[in-house]
This record gives C-alpha cells, structure tokens and sequence, in this order.
C-alpha cells in the first residue's frame, strides 16, 4: 500500500546514483526498498499481533462484545487528531521533498543504503501509521477502504494540494469516529431498554 507514495524518492535515488556512476546500482536501489519494505513490516507484525490479541480479550469478555464499536470508533477519533500533529506535519515535510531527503542523508555503500530505506520508511511510518490502523478498524478484508486509504496516503505525500487534504481526511476521520461512539451507545440503550422491557 505504500510503495506507491514512495516511488518519486525511489526513481529519485536510482537517478542520483546512475549520475555519480555507482556500479551495479541496481541491488542497491533493491535494498534501499527492502529496508523501506522491512519498517512497514515490523509495524504490520506489531500491528497484527495486537489485533488479533484484542480481538480475543473482546471475544471473551460479554460487555466488551456489546461494544466492540468503541473500539474501531476510539482508533478513528485518535487518526483523525493525528491529522492536525506537528509530528504528522513534520513526517509529511520530509517526504514532500525527497530532494531534500536525499541531499541530506544519502551515502555511498549497502549499509548506507540499508540506512537510508530506514530512515525513509520511519519518516513514511511517521506520516501514515494512524491512517493505517483504521484500516484495522474498518477491516483489513475490505479493499475499497484499503484502496482509498492508499489514495489518500499517496495524495498526502506526494500532490501539491496534498496539504490541503490533511485536515479534511481529519476532520471526516473525527466526524466518522464520533458519530461511531454515539450510534454505539444509542444502539446499546436501545437493546437495554428492550429487555427491561421484555422482563
């Protein structure tokens, strides 16, 4: 989902090697992606792991199962604030201007290299993480919302008015999150009164 938004720093980065005429380029344009690739799966492992743990608190706890909506509605309300960070602004103004990255951190060599996909994919992580979780909140299994996700990622870092769309997605997010919370207890009186009723 991200290798999309990083392509310009990617094709960036072959090009100034293929202009100081680094031997066999190539592999390492490999590696810088394979450090990149490597972030984001530690925080999809991270991630995973602790969905799947929270998934079976919840499973086993009746009152947390009744609501479960609290969960997905508290993520979407936490990536909407996310939105309006300094840290968030700051992530996004590194990976606006590759150029700049580049200039700044690039150095001859695998391990530099390697270094530098790092550094990269956790500027990226710092950028994108919470938008990522409300994919695990919408669900992983829906590619609609994954794909919209990546759209607005990829629109965030990489389009000229990609500044503008960073505090409408969390504006939207606190809106979708909020209303989220209120349906749950809503719902939640609703069934409560229903079986006072009942009795």
């Amino acid at each position: 989902m991200m290798l999309p938004a990083s392509l310009p720093l990617i094709q960036l980065f072959a090009k100034m090697m293929r202009e100081q005429h680094v031997r066999h380029w190539q592999p390492l344009v490999l590696l810088f992606v394979a450090a990149y690739l490597a972030v984001w799966s530690l925080f999809a492992l991270v991630t995973f792991i602790g969905d799947f743990g929270l998934h079976r608190i919840v499973e086993s706890q009746p009152w947390l199962s009744q609501h479960s909506s609290w969960f997905a509605g508290s993520v979407l309300l936490v990536a909407g604030a996310f939105q309006f960070s300094g840290m968030k602004e700051q992530c996004l103004r590194v990976c606006r201007h590759p150029f700049g990255f580049l200039t700044r951190y690039y150095g001859r060599g695998a391990r530099a290299t390697w270094d530098l996909g790092v550094r990269h994919g956790l500027y990226c992580l710092g950028c994108c993480w919470a938008l990522m979780l409300v994919m695990f909140a919408v669900g992983v299994a829906h590619l609609t919302g994954m794909l919209i996700l990546t759209a607005v990622m990829a629109i965030e870092k990489t389009s000229t008015w990609g500044r503008s769309l960073v505090p409408l997605v969390g504006a939207a997010l606190l809106v979708w999150g909020g209303w989220t919370l209120v349906s749950s207890d809503t719902t939640t009186t609703i069934l409560t009164s229903s079986r006072c009723l009942s009795r």
